[in-house]
């Protein structure tokens, strides 16, 4: 039976851990936008280092998640590197779903013609100055439904971060339904509050494609 007084009780510390798996989202896409953008103009303009990233990015779209949050949250410390269980697993999730973003960029940039980049070095302009005036405004526009994709998948990731003990929504859950031995009001309510996210970030992303598409169409 679902019991209502408990569901009430446990509510402020599930909001508690909300906002822990919230932030480590948010910071964990940011990682993995800005080094997957990195990854994918290396791999571009770099024929030296065009192989050895791709070889980089089958790596760790090739092996766990979990497999690379144990790597760097047990090896680490042997190399003298010390981090808190959260900035490990943020790091963790950011540098994994990187490959991935890295991806999406290669795709965004690839639908823009040889020319384009072409004409961008005869007028002599920077790398940096192409890629932001030039190339990534007609490349957004695949780019950015893609990017929240993986947005989506890495607040459903997060709850991995409770094998190091990072207190987010199912760490907090489990540590509730030990304590109460109820499990279904807990889990329960995570369940709701990653689907309130979920559809939260799906609206934001489709409000970012509209707003992207009436600039692109002045």
């Amino acid at each position: 039976m679902w019991d209502w007084t408990y569901t009430f009780e446990v509510l402020p510390h599930l909001f508690k851990a909300a906002g822990v798996t919230i932030e480590a989202a948010a910071l964990s896409f940011a990682i993995a936008a800005t080094l997957g953008l990195a990854l994918a103009i290396l791999r571009m303009v770099s024929p030296t280092l065009s192989w050895p990233v791709a070889l980089l990015v089958e790596i760790v779209r090739s092996t766990p998640l979990l497999i690379q949050i144990f790597f760097m949250y047990f090896a680490l410390p042997q190399f003298g590197i010390t981090l808190d269980s959260l900035t490990v697993g943020v790091l963790g999730i950011g540098v994994h779903y990187a490959a991935y973003c890295s991806e999406v960029y290669r795709a965004g940039f690839e639908n823009i013609q040889r020319g384009q980049w072409e004409a961008s070095t005869a007028l002599n302009l920077s790398l940096t100055t192409a890629i932001r005036v030039v190339i990534l405004p007609q490349a957004i526009v695949p780019i950015v439904p893609a990017l929240g994709n993986d947005l989506i998948a890495i607040f459903k990731a997060t709850p991995i971060l409770s094998v190091i003990a990072v207190l987010e929504l199912m760490e907090t859950a489990k540590t509730l339904g030990s304590e109460s031995f109820r499990y279904i009001e807990p889990i329960t309510l995570v369940g709701l509050f990653f689907l309130a996210m979920s559809l939260s970030s799906a609206a934001a992303i489709r409000y970012a494609e509209r707003a992207v598409n009436r600039r692109i169409a002045r």
